[in-house]
């Protein structure tokens, strides 16, 4: 049969892809379609036609999956963050759980019968809302000229109006209807991307779940003039502000750039603190993350790096510790170490940790983290993995029991897994944000003696197609 742009179809969606569209299929050919889950019979309306498969848009649907729910938020489908926010909870972590296996067997080559041995159940969430400790708003305006925050629809940089996403913490709402209000009674332009003019950007907002502290800072397009302030009538916006329970900090971001870097490098504090503080814990992975052990407290600025869901970052930190296994005697790396994070926790336990990460300001974080927590057994550099780790381990003789890395989106440098391989540590602890290049780079590692113990998926991103996942590698002897 020959399918055409614009015509409707009724199709039943069998399967899912890893980026959470639906697939459905007629006559073998296969249709994938945004918003629509498992179990789901829709109507749909093509919207482009290539040779081996299409692209539809949903219509209706006519008959709803056993895992279809309302959703919580009216915008999701526009807005397109929370991809899979119609499908149950509980066929989430199902749906993950498959993602993770199906890229190791897929691309790296493992087979089902060892997955289903070394795999275990995925780490999920009692409350599956308002886990983000930090969100980043853009600003517009809307056809009346009203400042507007939101978030970009999928694929566009066009605002959805939304003050209150379900994701985020609840204070948002109120900070930034008291930063709309502010800026329509002052005049305040929105930034506008196509003019390159206006003045206010993005509002970042953080918050520490255990301080309770909270951050506000205003990404501003910023031409230093007479007027020592950076925004017309800024006591006005610091007496609202202020206000809100737990303010701590509120600065301001200079960005002129008319790029997609959101963050600008200079950053001016104009109420309260430079930064705020949380505390991470470490808890009983036997006892299912209910028993705290030890809490590490961490400073975080505007630009720190910091995990944004800190209910199962515990869990994901705890299990990184208990696959690493140290009994006190081990020589720790931690590669690509951030701002000391995963590091900090590591000395709780080893002799010495040795982080390593390629941004200096993270590494400034990450000795000051350790300061406040008198944590001495850990030593950072800055620099690239691949260059310091061998660097040290030969002309210093500094050996390596354990490695851990958690590498970015795009998994670990060849020459990286290339040093880790000639090093040969006892274990590889390898905590990844993207199954896919965790999958490619576990094959490399398992292709030169090592052989995978325990993986398992933790829920970091409810709501989201996308899952963190920690594997425990050993060499073999």
């Amino acid at each position: 049969m020959v399918y055409e742009k614009n015509q409707l179809l009724t199709i039943d969606i069998t399967d899912m892809t890893a980026d959470g569209e639906g697939i459905g299929k007629t006559d073998g050919y296969p249709f994938f379609v945004k918003d629509t889950i498992i179990g789901d019979q829709v109507q749909i309306r093509i919207t482009r036609v290539k040779k081996n498969y299409a692209y539809g848009r949903l219509e209706k649907v006519v008959t709803p999956s056993p895992f279809r729910i309302e959703t919580k938020c009216p915008f999701h489908r526009q807005c397109g963050g929370c991809q899979i926010q119609a499908m149950s909870y509980q066929r989430q972590l199902q749906f993950k759980e498959s993602k993770v296996k199906n890229n190791l067997i897929r691309i790296g080559g493992f087979t089902p019968k060892l997955l289903d041995k070394v795999m275990e159940p995925i780490v999920g969430m009692e409350e599956p809302f308002y886990y983000r400790n930090k969100a980043l708003y853009p600003i517009g305006a809307d056809k009346e000229g009203n400042p507007v925050a939101g978030f970009y629809a999928g694929r566009t940089h066009s605002i959805i109006a939304n003050t209150d996403c379900s994701l985020g913490v609840k204070e948002n709402k109120e900070i930034l209807e008291k930063i709309l209000s502010y800026m329509k009674e002052n005049h305040v332009t929105a930034y506008d991307e196509a003019a390159g003019r206006g003045l206010v950007r993005h509002v970042l907002i953080r918050k520490g779940f255990q301080s309770g502290e909270i951050m506000v800072c205003l990404v501003i397009n910023f031409r230093a003039g007479k007027n020592t302030d950076f925004l017309p009538n800024q006591e006005k916006l610091i007496d609202s502000l202020s206000n809100v329970k737990g303010m701590t900090s509120i600065s301001v971001s200079i960005n002129r750039e008319r790029t997609n870097v959101v963050m600008g490098k200079e950053i001016h504090t104009i109420w309260g603190k430079d930064r705020i503080k949380d505390t991470i814990y470490v808890r009983s992975v036997e006892n299912d993350f209910a028993a705290a052990r030890r809490g590490i407290t961490f400073s975080i600025s505007p630009l720190s790096f910091y995990q944004v869901n800190p209910i199962q970052t515990e869990k994901l930190y705890s299990l990184a510790l208990s696959y690493a296994g140290i009994t006190g005697k081990e020589i720790v790396w931690d590669l690509y170490c951030g701002i000391g994070t995963i590091s900090l926790f590591l000395a709780s336990k080893a002799k010495q940790v040795y982080g390593v990460e390629i941004v200096p300001q993270a590494i400034e974080d990450a000795k000051r983290n350790a300061a406040q927590n008198g944590i001495e057994n850990v030593e950072f550099f800055v620099g690239s993995a691949e260059e310091v780790f061998p660097e040290k381990y030969e002309k210093d003789g500094i050996r390596a029991d354990v490695v851990v890395v958690d590498p970015p989106r795009k998994g670990c440098d060849r020459t990286c897994l290339d040093t880790v391989l000639k090093i040969g540590p006892d274990k590889i602890v390898y905590v990844s944000c993207d199954s896919a290049t965790l999958a490619r780079d576990l094959r490399i590692l398992c292709e030169d003696g090592y052989e995978i113990e325990r993986v398992r998926a933790v829920d970091m991103f409810p709501m989201t197609v996308h899952v963190e996942t920690i594997c425990c590698l050993s060499r073999i002897k």
